[in-house]
């Protein structure tokens, strides 16, 4: 209803008097100005009428049998709850005492006799107005209530879909300590990592522009790209590029997301580390040596894909060496009297972490400390990645997609790779998807890629690109190893690697034999730990062969043909209780 409109509408009084006389004038006067008149004799009467018929105003006589009328303001106070219905009292009383009871029960205003037509209209006119208002003001907080009703539960709805899809993936493992406060329920932190399919980690952690819903925008993208890819086996500079690419597609302008991602290699003792963005992350190795790693690139979001940058820092890293990533939170996280914590309390968290053993305990200790309690400001996330061995998130729940397709049961497919291709794609992704077509294979998934990842590696890195596996055994070996790796993939004119994927069913399972061939000049296989055992010969080169020795665990058998650069594995696999058809395997 428009305010005009409600404003001279006719009201619904109720009166209060004892005095018949007065009454009957009261009322008169009242209809004559166009309003509905409600009538009792007696507090009591007041109190019903007013429960049964919701008046708009009450004009009550302060000195009424039965009930007087303070004690009948209380009760029809306490019944209109939170809206406001002006209570004007009726009183020939003088004495200031009095009067102040009258408004300590509750009234708003007094009404002196004998009464003026004027200022009894005049009264009710204003009333009536503060009436109004008061609604208009309750009605604005209900509907804003409401709203933030309907805002907070949709934010609960899209951070359970997000949860189930952000799992928390190896979180939880031994090595992995990390803090998450978010602001709001769904917020623009986000914190993701999922193990390799050939062992290792990948570790995405992101702080989008703003805060709350708008911030969390790309979150639910992000968070399938990532455990998406990373279950696929792509490498971490592919899920950034595709990430990036994602974010430039859809976030408006101004927004992106400042991330970090980490790739752990435990095997070889190797961790990568790519920022944009976010503040300073720091490897704290085991002897108590810190090195910062700076943000060396552009939020994500915001470069095209030919300008994007996805090259990582790769460092050395023995069991015991920490790695720790935070978000800006912590630098702009304030004490009371409005200083921030700052790049000066992260160097100081960790340059004296006092009685703390662990980093992440000095950090969070120092934070805390400093804000005394962290309440309010930005969120805060902390990840600490300590270097190890995979036995803490090597048993982490199965979470492969259900499929009630049988698949392709016999099968035989090639693919090859060539020239500069070699140093541009990874194929190892696509070669598990087609694995994964056989249903029994699903739940192998990291078996099979650490097959095809150890025969490719060795194909192009020892096999095409020719470099000794020795030189990864020290700090600055490492260093020339990954270095020489980048040069040599610049001229691999001619060279190329072959895989050959054969699948057949056998009995209660089936067989995958894959076999790997590169343009390499090969090897003496008689000096190859992977194929032989027993003493080397004199003179002969020795290789390390931890990649095939691996291989031959895993598989049922290993076997070099040619001149070593031709190695066919068998992998055989068995369902308990599957007979040996497509639709049991399936099962």
């Amino acid at each position: 209803m428009d305010d005009a409109v409600a404003e001279h509408r006719p009201l619904r009084i109720l009166i209060a008097d004892d005095s018949d006389s007065d009454r009957l004038i009261l009322k008169t006067l009242l209809k004559r100005l166009g309003h509905e008149v409600l009538d009792a004799s007696n507090g009591l009467d007041a109190v019903s009428l007013f429960r049964q018929d919701a008046p708009d105003l009450v004009l009550l006589d302060a000195l009424m049998p039965v009930m007087d009328g303070m004690e009948a303001a209380r009760q029809i106070k306490s019944l209109a709850g939170e809206r406001l219905v002006p209570l004007i009292f009726l009183t020939s009383l003088s004495e200031a005492g009095a009067l102040a009871r009258c408004l300590e029960a509750g009234g708003d205003d007094f009404l002196e006799k004998p009464y003026n037509r004027t200022i009894i209209e005049a009264k009710i006119n204003a009333f009536n107005r503060m009436r109004l208002m008061h609604q208009a003001l309750s009605d604005q907080r209900d509907l804003i209530r409401e709203r933030n009703r309907q805002l907070t539960e949709e934010q609960e709805i899209a951070k359970r879909v997000f949860d189930n899809v952000a799992h928390s993936g190896c979180l939880d493992a031994s090595n992995i300590r990390y803090h998450a406060s978010p602001h709001s329920i769904f917020n623009g932190d986000v914190l993701f990592a999922s193990p390799r399919p050939a062992g290792g980690m990948l570790i995405f952690m992101g702080d989008f522009t703003g805060h709350g819903l708008p911030a969390a925008i790309g979150a639910m993208p992000v968070a399938e790209i990532f455990y998406g890819m990373a279950s696929k086996g792509f490498n971490g500079q592919d899920v950034l590029r595709e990430i990036n690419q994602k974010l430039r597609r859809i976030l408006p302008t101004g927004m992106f997301c400042c991330g970090a991602m980490i790739e752990a290699d435990f095997k070889r003792n190797q961790i990568q580390v790519w920022n944009g963005g976010l503040p300073d992350g720091w490897l704290i190795r085991s002897s108590g040596d810190r090195l910062a790693l700076p943000s060396q690139h552009l939020p994500l979001g915001i470069l095209v894909s030919d300008r994007f940058n996805a090259e990582f820092q790769r460092f050395g890293a023995g069991p015991g060496d920490c790695l720790m990533m935070m978000t800006d939170g912590f630098l702009e996280a304030a004490d009371s009297s409005g200083n921030v914590f700052g790049e000066q309390g992260v160097a100081d968290a960790l340059a004296h972490p006092g009685n703390c053993e662990h980093p992440f305990d000095a950090m969070m200790s120092a934070v805390y400390r400093f804000t005394g309690g962290v309440k309010d400001g930005d969120d805060l996330t902390l990840c600490c990645l300590e270097m190890s061995n995979q036995a803490g998130f090597s048993a982490l729940p199965d979470r492969a997609v259900p499929s009630s397709l049988a698949g392709p049961a016999e099968w035989r497919c090639s693919y090859e790779i060539r020239e500069q291709t070699l140093g541009e794609f990874n194929p190892l992704p696509l070669l598990l998807h087609i694995c994964m077509e056989v249903p029994g294979l699903r739940r192998r998934s990291g078996e099979i890629y650490t097959l095809l990842a150890e025969l490719y590696n060795n194909a192009l890195e020892h096999g095409v690109l020719e470099l000794p596996s020795e030189w990864k055994r020290s700090p600055e070996g490492f260093g020339r190893y990954y270095l020489e790796r980048k040069r040599r993939l610049g001229n691999v004119e001619g060279h190329y690697i072959r895989f050959t994927l054969h699948h057949s069913l056998k009995p209660g399972g089936g067989r995958l034999r894959v076999e790997c061939e590169d343009s390499g000049q090969g090897f003496d296989v008689q000096c190859h730990p992977g194929a032989t055992s027993g003493a080397h010969p004199e003179g002969r080169k020795r290789y390390a062969g931890r990649g095939l020795l691996l291989l031959k665990r895993l598989s049922e058998s290993v076997s070099f043909h040619e001149r070593g650069n031709h190695v066919e594995i068998v992998y055989d696999w068995h369902v308990s209780g599957a007979a040996a058809n497509p639709g049991d395997v399936a099962r």
